[in-house]
């Protein structure tokens, strides 16, 4: 997974200088936790209500105005406290000292009274934390208690009166400083020039030094920042100062915007036009750009921050939802494996049958038998004839676990292939995923879920080139519903042959397909299905309406008879998909379809 940027410093003041403007003073209303590390104020003031979204997730701490979120997590602990500790109070400040990552929001009865209660939200990577103290400075609630034996230097927990992290190491930085005081400084041990700025003064992170280099040309060798200083030569001191005072002259001044790029995924500080960073671009010093649309809760900053962190962290959860599913999946396929192979191992067991009768044989056909042996020979028909019955039994139980494998494969192909959708639709196609998996493994807790949330499929439908539709199943639901409750005689069924993948259904019954028609069902067919990196697929298409549902096996499950194997290519497929959502986009957008 990509590293997300984190808020620094620079972007922080730059954050807290739209939200001054447009937070203070605000009344508290509201306040609800959305998930264990994120926690979500509405906050009243003359121009309605906003939002204010506080993070303390240790790969995304941040501060941030949003857009009216939907309600959740009202009910949590947190944010029970916070509605009684703040009830009746109004946002009066919001402090931060230096070039801390702590913010402080006071809270007070009205403007110009004394602060009753602060929220404190500490942005500091892992140890990153949320506290509401009392008017003593205590801890009334917190994100996170932190206990002895997680931090010997500054445990703190509800009770405890509030202790501010150890001060930052290195010097502020100044832009009185002079050029040979500030190389001087950066020179004193010889380190990668990173470690030496990140060393030597306060509030430079990764990011920010990542900005400060963007552009400098390096001759030769290592890239500017992994230079040990020692070796920077004289114009790279000077091009490198000239970009460290125009980031101090924009933070002096507030000449703050976000762009993406500079080094990094993002920057929220601008230089001068007279060229102080020796950035070129018509930009500078500009008005600000507004990449994201309109929320009334903040700026341009805050509403660009917060459509990347929610983008990002989305991207996340839906990446650790995906290997937690691949986990499961591959848990299940596991067991499935082993008990198919118990099967066949009982399976050749029983393929003995016939030795053991005929061994009894040869001991009946001695003349004048002793009892003995014929009471031997009774035994072994005894053993063939339990071995012949067993086989009845035992190549059912083997073909419910084939049937589960390949479900499971074919559940693992619809995983893979959530990667490409966009992010609102790989979030629906996870969800109903999860919710099949669930019906499978534990069917009784799955038929409960499934009863809760039933709603009707929604299949991929695009248009042939004859103008016929066509149905494409996603995952296991869809598939079912496309090819055994939505399909009528005349359709047409496509899939590939012997590989996990998508039903395709070509509704012939609307009117007589024609050849390139059932080319593009085949093509379909072939891009969504595991074999997709093949130039050519084969593609097997039956009458839909001879297709029946497996008893006993997963939904999607299906049996058909012979039919006509097609050649589907997976890159004219993937075409046709991408012609038929230009066509729907360009409906949505009331122009002519295709346009």
């Amino acid at each position: 997974m990509a590293a997300i940027q984190a808020i620094d410093a620079t972007t922080l003041r730059a954050l807290l200088a739209e939200l001054r403007s447009s937070l203070l003073p605000s009344r508290f209303e509201k306040a609800q936790q959305s998930d264990p590390h994120t926690l979500q104020l509405a906050l009243r003031g003359l121009e309605g209500c906003r939002w204010l979204e506080l993070g303390w997730q240790a790969e995304a701490p941040r501060l941030h105005g949003i857009s009216a979120p939907p309600r959740q997590g009202e009910g949590s602990t947190l944010a029970q406290q916070l509605q009684h500790g703040l009830r009746g109070l109004a946002l009066v400040s919001i402090e931060q000292q230096g070039w801390e990552r702590v913010v402080e929001l006071g809270f007070a009865r009205r403007p110009g009274e004394p602060d009753q209660r602060w929220l404190v939200l500490e942005l500091m990577g892992r140890r990153s934390n949320l506290f509401l103290l009392d008017e003593r400075r205590r801890v009334v609630a917190a994100g996170r208690q932190v206990r002895p034996e997680q931090s010997r230097l500054r445990p703190i927990g509800t009770g405890d009166p509030y202790s501010p992290p150890p001060p930052l190491a290195g010097e502020p930085p100044r832009s009185e400083e002079s050029f040979d005081d500030w190389r001087r400084r950066l020179s004193l041990v010889p380190l990668p020039l990173q470690r030496a700025l990140q060393d030597a003064y306060q509030g430079i992170s990764p990011g920010l030094a990542r900005q400060l280099v963007d552009g400098i040309e390096v001759e030769h060798g290592l890239p500017l920042l992994e230079r040990p200083v020692t070796d920077l030569q004289p114009a790279d001191w000077q091009a490198l100062h000239r970009r460290w005072q125009g980031w101090l002259l924009a933070v002096e001044q507030k000449r703050f915007q976000y762009r993406e790029g500079g080094g990094c995924d993002y920057r929220c500080w601008i230089g001068d036009q007279a060229g102080a960073l020796g950035v070129s671009g018509a930009g500078d010093g500009a008005e600000a750009v507004d990449p994201v649309p309109h929320s009334p809760a903040a700026g341009p900053i805050n509403r660009a921050l917060a459509h990347y962190y929610g983008s990002r962290l989305a991207s996340r959860e839906l990446e650790q939802r995906r290997a937690t599913l691949r986990q499961r999946l591959a848990t299940a396929a596991s067991r499935e494996s082993r008990e198919a192979d118990l099967q066949r191992s009982l399976l050749e067991a029983a393929a003995g049958s016939e030795a053991l009768q005929l061994q009894a044989d040869a001991l009946l056909c001695q003349g004048n038998p002793p009892k003995e042996v014929i009471a031997q020979a009774q035994k072994l028909y005894n053993q063939a004839r339990r071995l012949r019955r067993s086989v009845a039994a035992i190549e059912p139980r083997l073909a419910l676990h084939r049937q589960r494998l390949d479900w499971l494969e074919t559940s693992l192909h619809f995983l893979d292939q959530s990667a490409f959708l966009e992010q609102s639709e790989a979030v629906a196609a996870l969800r109903d995923l999860e919710q099949e998996i669930e019906e499978q493994l534990e069917p009784r807790q799955g038929q409960r879920r499934r009863r809760r949330e039933a709603a009707t499929p929604q299949p991929l439908e695009l248009r042939s080139p004859g103008g016929l539709r066509l149905q494409v199943g996603r995952n296991h639901r869809q598939n079912e519903w496309i090819s055994l409750r939505q399909a009528r005689r005349g359709d047409l069924w496509f899939h590939a042959q012997e590989c996990p993948g998508s039903h395709v259904v070509l509704k012939g019954s609307e009117a007589g397909p024609r050849e390139e028609d059932l080319e593009a069902a085949a093509d379909l067919a072939a891009h969504f299905s595991r074999a997709r990196g093949n130039s050519r697929v084969p593609v097997v298409m039956v009458a839909a309406e001879t297709l029946q549902r497996i008893a006993g096996a997963g939904a999607g499950t299906v049996r058909h008879g012979s039919g006509e194997i097609l050649w589907g290519e997976p890159e004219r497929g993937l075409r046709l998909l991408a012609s038929g959502r230009e066509d729907e986009a360009g409906r949505g957008s009331g122009g002519e379809p295709g346009a």
